[in-house]
């Protein structure tokens, strides 16, 4: 079951509350309540990857528009506001769209799922760096994305992060993301179940 996504090296501890019907054409309530955030795992990394890129190219209070595609379908848009002036420590507040988004490349797929996100009410990444450039990072990522394909409804994140920022080697003027050092916590709600999340990328 989702052997490309069950290829990704995570460390994952998992808690289900979950209901007792059967989901989709056959598929258990333990199964899609884990399948609806799986399909959104590479998501959210590149979600925080897009904010510290309009960080770093942003010359005003709006970040400039991040823009990457699924794996295998779709677009996601990261928009929003950075914390202006000199200061070591700043926040970001980003809207996250997702259209026809998916990164499930396997044909073989047991689950394949694509999800949308309503522009009247767009997931919120919210970011706080500490001690730029060599410093922390804490954040949040909620919001509703809906599911279409083996999975169907809504899937809610309620998630939260920490970690390490640093100087990027290339470039002295830019702040990366530390590689590992990011834990991410949270749920991950659908009509499937709650599926909780944790997990260090």
């Amino acid at each position: 079951m989702l052997r490309t996504l069950r290829a990704i090296s995570l460390s994952l501890s998992l808690s289900l509350l979950l209901l007792s019907a059967c989901g989709k054409d056959g598929v258990s309530d333990e199964e899609g309540a884990r399948a609806a955030y799986l399909g959104l795992d590479f998501a959210v990394q590149k979600a925080m990857q897009l904010g510290f890129d309009g960080f770093n190219a942003a010359s005003s209070a709006n970040i400039p528009p991040q823009m990457t595609t699924g794996a295998a379908t779709g677009t996601m848009d990261v928009t929003g506001q950075v914390d202006q002036g000199a200061s070591a420590n700043k926040g970001m507040r980003l809207d996250v769209a997702l259209i026809d988004y998916s990164d499930e490349t396997d044909p073989d797929a047991e689950v394949a799922i694509t999800y949308d996100t309503n522009p009247d009410a767009l997931p919120r990444l919210t970011l706080q760096l500490r001690s730029i450039p060599n410093g922390t990072m804490t954040g949040t990522f909620v919001g509703t994305f809906s599911m279409r394909g083996d999975l169907e409804g809504d899937v809610t994140l309620n998630l939260s992060f920490s970690g390490a920022i640093e100087q990027h080697p290339s470039d002295e003027a830019l702040v990366r993301r530390v590689a590992g050092s990011t834990t991410v916590t949270g749920t991950a709600t659908s009509q499937y179940g709650v599926y909780a999340v944790e997990l260090t990328i």
